[in-house]
């Protein structure tokens, strides 16, 4: 007789949807508008058994769906519920080798969590903030119930170019598969932009740290200073190097500006540069850290996504008695996360929203003084299907400004396209690659912001992890081929 499964969550099912979600605790917003130390603190044991209690165990789960790198969800908020926090580490990690990472900056929100079925009627499960408790325990405990081990050789070589979330994720998978797994990084740390793109109160700098470690104890190898198509190109990997085949996860850091007068002042940064020099170069810790950035008074960030809110939270953090957004569109069409905005208010930040600059105006040393502004109102949808915003004339206006972020996205680095011209890339300079990620160029797969331009973390890992599987076949049959 088959043996009957019990569920470790006591609570009766229909008492489950009766438990609020579980708050995340946090700095005071007043303290932590002056200081660099994370924001969110993190579950006790206590809140994510709570939290995890309030999943009712769907026999067909939606959440798996809406998580790009198909993680098991359900069993893993299971073993929370059995307070296995161990084992829910290690189910996590069958899928996801940077938990402790996505289970901050992942927008869980529009994804495992939209997909939610008790979303329907009440909050969905935290699914992200369970998901951060478990990696930060395993962290701190051990890092797993059981000890990785590793599979057979299998002979191949695969050169990973780009520590980003992109290439981790594929650096993970073929490590498992007994590849010979080497990572190369542009910078002098390991992370992409996890590590240059997002500050240290929202992703401190020891947690990816751990998580990159962790893939060295399995074997991944990590170069660093390292500029494909000048350091080496792509062929010299492959032909002189010996690799079999090539990942491609070079993100997509190439900065975007307004191409408006005063863009060349002193004091305009790009969004890259001012979050490279504060996060990476680590000008936070200065004068520990002697990185060249503006202490400012009154900061402009013109962007509405995450990394204008990194940068405007950061300038408030540098020193700006006023710290302002200037967004073109409404509040309702910002892209970055709800809980961004939410934390971005809580300090103080101020929104001036459908209000686009035209002009930064500088003083007698070329130094930015201000900013020349223009009212906006929402027009028709454009191709985003947000509505268009519209200037309305005559409603110019200054706003004092000793320090502007331009944050409206990126481009991608046109290193490829100049050195290895068989890959393919389309008119924004993006590489073109099938739902495999494979290339116009036999035995190179790409995949992330590179292909797809700026998007999300966990994005990038699902397309490093789905160009991993294929590459993994590519070299399974290239060496069936051999003589």
């Amino acid at each position: 007789m088959a043996e009957v499964q019990t569920s470790p969550n006591p609570v009766p099912m229909k008492e489950r949807l009766t438990i609020p979600r579980q708050g995340m605790p946090e700095q005071d917003p007043v303290e932590r508008a002056g200081n660099f130390l994370e924001v969110n603190l993190g579950f006790t044991p206590e809140l994510a058994v709570k939290e995890a209690q309030r999943c009712i165990e769907c026999k067909k789960p939606k959440c798996i769906d809406g998580c790009p790198v198909t993680i098991n969800i359900p069993e893993f908020i299971q073993l929370v519920c059995a307070e296995d926090f161990l084992g829910a580490a290690d189910k996590i990690k069958e899928d996801n080798s940077l938990p402790a990472v996505c289970g901050r900056v992942c927008p869980q929100e529009e994804q495992c969590e939209a997909t939610c079925v008790i979303g329907k009627r009440v909050e969905p499960v935290a699914i992200g903030r369970l998901e951060r408790f478990v990696a930060d325990y395993a962290q701190e405990h051990g890092n797993g119930s059981t000890e990785y081990q590793p599979p057979a050789p299998s002979g191949q070589k695969v050169a990973i170019v780009g520590s980003g979330p992109a290439g981790l994720a594929a650096a993970s998978d073929l490590i498992k598969e007994g590849h010979e797994v080497t990572v190369f990084e542009a910078l002098h740390e390991f992370g992409g932009v996890l590590v240059y793109g997002i500050p240290e109160f929202r992703l401190p700098k020891a947690i990816l740290r751990k998580e990159v470690a962790d893939l060295e104890k399995m074997g991944v190898k990590f170069v660093k200073n390292f500029i494909v198509g000048r350091t080496q190109t792509i062929h010299e990997l492959l032909q002189e190097e010996g690799f079999d085949a090539v990942f491609l996860g070079l993100g997509a850091g190439l900065p975007r500006f307004m191409n408006i007068p005063g863009e060349n002042l002193n004091g305009v940064y790009s969004a890259n540069e001012f979050l490279t020099r504060s996060n990476l170069m680590r000008a936070y810790e200065f004068p520990k850290y002697d990185t060249p950035l503006h202490q400012p008074k009154n900061a402009i960030v013109v962007g509405g996504g995450n990394t204008a809110m990194d940068a405007v939270r950061t300038s408030k953090r540098l020193g700006a008695k006023n710290a302002t957004i200037v967004y073109r569109r409404s509040e309702v069409e910002m892209p970055a996360r709800n809980e961004e905005i939410h934390h971005a208010k809580e300090e103080g930040i101020v929104f001036n929203n459908l209000v686009n600059p035209i002009e930064f105006i500088g003083d007698e040393n070329d130094n930015v003084k201000a900013a020349k502004c223009l009212r906006m109102e929402l027009g028709e949808p454009d191709e985003s299907g947000r509505r268009r915003p519209v200037p309305i004339e005559g409603s110019e206006f200054i706003i004092e400004a000793d320090l502007v972020v331009i944050a409206v996205g990126n481009g991608s680095n046109p290193l490829i396209a100049q050195t290895t011209p068989e890959i393919e890339t389309n008119k924004w300079g993006n590489i073109v690659a099938d739902e495999d990620g494979l290339t116009s160029m036999e035995g190179v797969y790409a995949g992330g912001d590179i292909v797809t331009g700026g998007a999300t973390v966990i994005l990038a890992m699902g397309a490093g992890r789905k160009s991993a599987a294929a590459m993994n076949e590519y070299l399974k049959a290239k060496v069936g081929s051999r003589p």
